[in-house]
């Protein structure tokens, strides 16, 4: 029996090996995401992706000449996207879904692989995520966050001095900097206490 395993073990590692294009990339995008949300950005290494990939480390290298390209790329193409605004006719509700899922997106795979190199990378090296950060997670939630805002200065909810592009960053730049900085997880009454402490308090129409 042991035999028997070993040997359709050899015969799955020949197949992995054989694989080509665009299989095998994703494969290996998919070991290096996988590699980052475990072992973070300072662990992975490209012989541990290669492993997980089931590949050679030179096939990686024929596509990608650095562990920082190959990490904006896996980056690229798999973190999470947001969906539509929640529409539930009261903007604090909509924010609150809104943030539950931003933080769901935070703690999925990408996520978390994103979340290791904003925590680890020095300055140098962090610049060269930053139209991934920008592009796959700061613009698509203010994005939301603005057409949330919007349509509650539409029903007298939001003021509309509070449609500011600065007003758009505070939820995700909270939400990075605690997670960054205080090691926050982000559970529902954390996004509660944001909402209605921080975000409600600011847009509501009789603030100054």
């Amino acid at each position: 029996m042991a035999t028997s395993r070993s040997a359709a073990a050899a015969r799955q590692s020949v197949v992995s090996l054989r694989r080509r294009g665009s299989v095998l990339e994703r494969a290996i995008l998919e070991a290096a995401l996988e590699a980052l949300s475990k072992v973070g950005w300072n662990g992975l290494t490209m012989e541990g992706v290669a492993a997980g990939a089931q590949t050679g480390k030179a096939a990686i290298y024929r596509r990608w000449s650095s562990k920082e390209e190959l990490v904006a790329e896996a980056l690229r193409s798999a973190l999470p996207a947001l969906g539509l605004a929640p529409d539930s006719g009261n903007v604090r509700d909509d924010l609150y879904q809104l943030c539950r899922a931003m933080r769901d997106a935070m703690l999925s795979t990408s996520g978390s692989a994103l979340r290791s190199v904003i925590h680890e990378c020095d300055g140098v090296t962090a610049e060269r995520f930053q139209s991934v950060i920008l592009n796959g997670v700061i613009r698509p939630s203010t994005d939301l966050i603005r057409e949330v805002v919007s349509r509650g200065v539409e029903r007298g909810e939001v003021r509309a001095g509070a449609l500011r592009e600065l007003a758009f960053d505070v939820i995700p730049a909270m939400m990075m900097y605690r997670t960054k900085v205080c090691g926050s997880v982000w559970d529902d009454e954390e996004i509660e206490a944001l909402i209605d402490q921080v975000v409600v308090p600011f847009f509501r129409p009789d603030a100054p």
